[in-house]
């Protein structure tokens, strides 16, 4: 999440020490679908009916006995989700890293100016700081039915002392490995809309194949998603297929390069480290990067041995040191990528053809 910076800022400001080394970003932005109108749209049975629910997550399983009301959301993209189901939380932690003055996004806050909740407003969530970790005393304080953290990196310590203030929907699986569709149909039964999650995921995902058709480039080129900063010793990583960044890169018909896919096959981690010594060996049509700032692209070119990555030595290299568009991806949730694939995909595009020629 070379360091892995963003992704370190980004989990120190919601405490998961365990997460530190985790990853970096993309940059993008632009169109919305906006939440789900969950009040068009009905289940085929009542959402009494659908309730109690069991989910089930890395800690065991959690059992909600009616649909919640107030709602806690920790971490990044629960949040987010709720509230593109037409759920305002109760509490939310702040944007702390990537964020805007209001401690949001402009994608949260636009979603929740929709529902007449947006910050500064009397139905807003009450925001909490995670910088320090998991707030305990914030959340408690808003005696929630429901705390979501699908995507995050709860440790089980945490989710214990957690259950003690109410029903906790944890991870499945990997810290902060949980897809976003997954996130959006794991919350959906939580929240008791089913229904609505399944057609958020499949509107967010066809909103995005219709941007795609634009940029035909793009599609079959292979990609490495990576941190490069040349003022670092370690100097390189290398993003897996757990992580969601490549995740949308392949998700949008690009294919991860062979390379890591080979020296990352079994791993359960976001990233792998790579030796700058071997930067050559790198080879893909596309390299996608963060970078803290905008002069940092011409010493990634300049570095001697950055330099030798294929695709940057093409001029097949996308980076971006926007902080939000970053994190749009970064934590990316039906309510970000939207947002983001307008500014993204050009950028994308553009490197697609320095790879063609």
């Amino acid at each position: 999440m070379a360091s892995v910076r963003p992704r370190r800022a980004l989990l120190k400001s919601a405490g998961a020490a365990t997460a530190a080394l985790a990853a970096v970003a993309l940059s993008l932005t632009a169109c919305s679908t906006g939440p789900a109108q969950s009040s068009q749209a009905q289940a085929p049975q009542s959402v009494s009916a659908q309730f109690p629910v069991t989910i089930k997550h890395v800690f065991g399983e959690t059992t909600i006995k009616a649909q919640p009301k107030r709602v806690v959301t920790i971490s990044w993209v629960n949040d987010d989700v709720a509230i593109a189901l037409g759920v305002v939380p109760v509490g939310v932690p702040k944007n702390d890293w990537g964020g805007n003055s209001k401690g949001s996004t402009p994608w949260k806050d636009a979603a929740l100016e929709k529902l007449g909740a947006g910050f500064g407003t009397g139905k807003a969530p009450v925001q909490f700081s995670e910088a320090d970790g998991v707030n305990f005393t914030e959340i408690a304080k808003l005696n929630p039915d429901v705390i979501l953290a699908a995507y995050s990196g709860l440790k089980e310590d945490e989710y214990k002392k957690l259950s003690e203030i109410a029903p906790v929907v944890a991870q499945p699986e990997l810290a902060y490995g949980t897809s976003w569709q997954d996130s959006t149909k794991i919350i959906g039964k939580a929240l008791g809309k089913e229904t609505e999650a399944s057609r958020l995921v499949s509107d967010t995902e066809a909103t995005i194949k219709e941007k795609m058709s634009k940029y035909p480039q793009i599609a079959d080129k292979s990609f490495i998603y990576g941190n490069l900063e040349p003022a670092k010793s370690d100097g390189v990583n290398v993003y897996t297929a757990n992580d969601n960044r490549p995740r949308f890169l392949s998700a949008i018909g690009m294919k991860l390069a062979p390379v890591v896919e080979q020296n990352s096959k079994g791993s359960k981690e976001f990233f792998i480290p790579w030796s700058a010594e071997k930067a050559n060996e790198l080879q893909s049509d596309i390299f996608v990067t963060w970078v803290p700032e905008a002069k940092t692209i011409d010493a990634i070119k300049a570095d001697p041995l950055l330099g030798q990555i294929p695709a940057i030595k093409k001029g097949a290299m996308v980076a971006d040191s926007d902080n939000t568009l970053t994190l749009s991806i970064s934590a990316s949730s039906p309510l970000s990528l939207p947002w983001s694939v307008d500014k993204f995909l050009p950028l994308l595009a553009k490197a697609a053809d320095a790879a063609g020629k």
